[in-house]
């Protein structure tokens, strides 16, 4: 075989690899903590939508399915022994079937999710979502009960229980918070005074140190690495705070204020930092700083409410631009927007979508509206650019798809399903 011969082979393999490339979604915002997918999918979608892989019936709730060893995972709320529970569930994440499942202790909400008595979509529910680590499975219930289970047979390791344990306070309508594991560690909101924001070790469920005095929001905290330095960031009801994962030093603090509910993770790109509260308050910027081993945080710019505004629907970031579902629960008719980082300035606006929730994937954003449309919007600041849409299911979705291994994984109050979107050689 000639020279040219081989090389056209080794290019042919790479480029199978690169096409082959899969990966897990193993924690509420993907495995990089930022909505964001590495994979190449398909975005030519056949008149009907992608293959569907399978379909399974669900009960409500409002987590996302995560991946790992084989399965899907998520939460829903189920009569367990006579009682309204939250759940676990892992399902094999080929065929959908049900392998195990976990009670996490009841499932009563003090305010619900429901859209009226005439409401045919699906209640309340789990607003957490699980996290998958080295053959275990982490929950984080509405009750703010801690637990780590063995993916295989769901059989518990270890547990805390933030209410009793660390003097916890709970927030209105109960923790929506989902588990962050980063390095070695497990990262929750929700303690007392002196131990508010908590990491525990993902081993043995160990303290490795708690700290601060905080008021929790709904938020689930992100890891970033900014100006080199790894760092949790916090969404709390003062504002932003940044710790070192290692042993919770603050690091930098972005006030901002709070009113009845924060849902969203911070969203981290490049050195500038932003987040948003629902009910008349609004979405700020701040750009941070670094001098020596000080960091500082700037405030950048503030819109109101009535201009930018996200409830529970976190955003994504692509090249300086955030994407994402914007409005206060505005059912069906919430718009997608495009806002410019550095500025705040609205690029674009589409209503349409409801509070569901997007990601980031193959320069498009994928959007799960809350009537059940998968959609395919190209990451173009120029314009709203619809590529594919596809409904996907019934029920009421206030969550966000994901993307894992070539397949969307998505769910609602009623159901959940996986649809094949491999990129093809």
């Amino acid at each position: 075989m000639n020279a040219k011969a081989l090389a056209l082979m080794a290019g042919g393999t790479v480029m199978l690899s690169s096409f082959a490339h899969g990966e897990d979604w193993t924690q509420y915002r993907g495995p990089y903590h930022d909505g964001t997918s590495h994979e190449q999918i398909q975005t030519t979608w056949p008149a009907g939508g992608p293959r569907v892989v399978w379909r399974v019936p669900l009960t409500d709730g409002f987590s996302t399915f995560v991946t790992g060893d084989g399965k899907a995972f998520t939460l829903v709320a189920r009569e367990v022994e006579g009682a309204m529970q939250e759940v676990c569930l892992a399902l094999d994440d080929k065929t959908g079937q049900e392998l195990w499942s976990k009670p996490l202790g009841v499932a009563k909400y003090d305010y619900g999710g429901d859209r009226g008595p005439a409401s045919n979509e699906g209640g309340d529910g789990p607003r957490s979502t699980p996290a998958y680590d080295d053959h275990h499975v982490y929950t984080y219930s509405s009750r703010m009960v801690l637990k780590c289970f063995d993916a295989a047979n769901g059989n518990i390791a270890w547990s805390h229980d933030i209410l009793h344990e660390f003097a916890g306070r709970n927030i209105s309508w109960e923790s929506g918070a989902s588990p962050l594991i980063e390095g070695g560690l497990v990262f929750v909101p929700g303690g007392g005074p002196g131990q508010s924001l908590l990491a525990f070790d993902k081993h043995d469920g160990h303290v490795v140190w708690k700290a601060f005095d905080e008021r929790m929001t709904h938020s689930t905290p992100v890891a970033a690495t900014i100006y080199g330095v790894r760092q949790v960031v916090f969404f709390t009801q003062s504002g932003l705070v940044s710790v070192a994962p290692e042993n919770g030093t603050a690091l930098w603090r972005y006030p901002f204020r709070f009113q009845t509910a924060s849902g969203i993770s911070p969203v981290i790109w490049g050195n500038m930092a932003y987040c948003s509260c629902a009910y008349d308050i609004g979405s700020g910027a701040c750009r941070l700083t670094k001098q020596g081993t000080k960091f500082g945080a700037a405030p950048m710019w503030f819109q109101p409410a009535s201009v930018i505004n996200n409830q529970w629907m976190t955003p994504v970031c692509a090249n300086g631009y955030i994407y994402g579902l914007f409005g206060k629960r505005e059912f069906s008719t919430g718009p997608m927007k495009c806002v410019e980082f550095s500025s705040g300035k609205i690029m674009w606006s589409k209503d349409g979508f409801g509070p569901g929730g997007c990601i980031l994937v193959d320069g498009h954003i994928l959007v799960l509206s809350d009537a059940g449309d998968l959609v395919l919007v190209k990451a173009n600041p120029a314009a709203y650019t619809e590529v594919a849409r596809m409904h996907a299911l019934s029920g009421k979705c206030w969550n966000c798809p994901s993307l894992a291994n070539g397949r969307i994984y998505a769910r609602s109050t009623k159901e959940g399903v996986c649809l094949d979107v491999a990129a093809q050689p």
